[in-house]
């Protein structure tokens, strides 16, 4: 692990904080992602009170409900890195304090799409260049059980919209581009898996919503690191996981269609 380059999302709070702690007592070079500047520095000098030695945490902040942010978050991580073993596409828009309000991105699109499907697809592609480099590498999608199909027909929840209805479609949209990114990605050395991490942990996204959290985020942390470092699962790729077990996704995630239409949607709203 001690010469491992990781990148993690989300990082200030939540699994994405537990998931900074834990990878830093194992070494390497940590690169911590926030969108708030001094909540991503308290949660860097926690790391490196922790830290194994040797080990360098970095920091990066950037906005994932901005895609050109986005753009600019990869450019500047692909100028300054010079290699790249994993990244876990950990952050996340929960169903939200207010979930009858329909919020929308920097560029119009519905919240929870761009920030848990747009966001981190549009990030992984522009790291790509650095990850297959940098082979054996893997991406780490944090997906959820909840899951609902992607209509089509109204992408964005233009009607009928509820937060947790939003959460679960952008979710298993990042499941689908999970696939996709996977089988486009064979022969390369970088493997992209989903996962479902925990149910309920104790996160700022799940209090915010008013559900009772039923686990801490440990429990979380430990299937997540498991895809991300398990030697077992150097070439496993294209899957999703319900914490440690390999599992089936929501039917649509298996539609070659559907996930040919999500592609090219996705490339149409990332602008790459």
């Amino acid at each position: 692990m001690n010469q491992r380059t990781t990148l993690v999302t989300g990082a200030t709070s939540g699994m994405g904080r537990a998931l900074a702690l834990d990878l830093a007592g194992r070494g390497g070079t940590l690169l911590l992602h926030g969108r708030d500047r001094d909540r991503l520095e308290a949660v860097a000098a926690e790391a490196r009170a922790v830290a194994a030695p040797g080990t360098t945490v970095r920091t990066y902040a950037a906005d994932l409900a901005d895609l050109d942010q986005v753009h600019a978050l990869a450019e500047r991580v692909r100028a300054t890195e010079p290699r790249l073993d994993g990244l876990i596409n950990n952050a996340v828009a929960g169903g939200g304090a207010r979930p009858l309000v329909r919020e929308l991105s920097a560029q119009g699109h519905e919240l929870r799409f761009a920030v848990n499907h747009l966001a981190p697809y549009a990030l992984t592609r522009g790291l790509l260049p650095l990850l297959t480099a940098s082979a054996p590498a893997r991406v780490v999608n944090v997906a959820s059980i909840g899951q609902e199909a992607v209509d089509f027909d109204d992408v964005m929840l233009e009607r009928g919209y509820e937060g947790l209805r939003a959460y679960c479609r952008s979710k298993l949209a990042l499941i689908m581009a999970t696939f996709e990114l996977a089988a486009e990605l064979r022969g390369t050395g970088v493997t992209v898996n989903a996962l479902h991490p925990a149910h309920l942990m104790d996160t700022p996204g799940v209090r915010a919503y008013g559900l009772t959290p039923a686990v801490g985020t440990g429990e979380g942390v430990r299937p997540t690191v498991r895809l991300l470092l398990a030697p077992e699962l150097a070439g496993t790729t294209g899957r999703y996981f319900d914490r440690f077990t390999d599992s089936r996704a929501h039917e649509q995630a298996y539609d070659t269609e559907a996930r040919a239409r999500l592609t090219e949607l996705t490339h149409r709203l990332i602008r790459r």
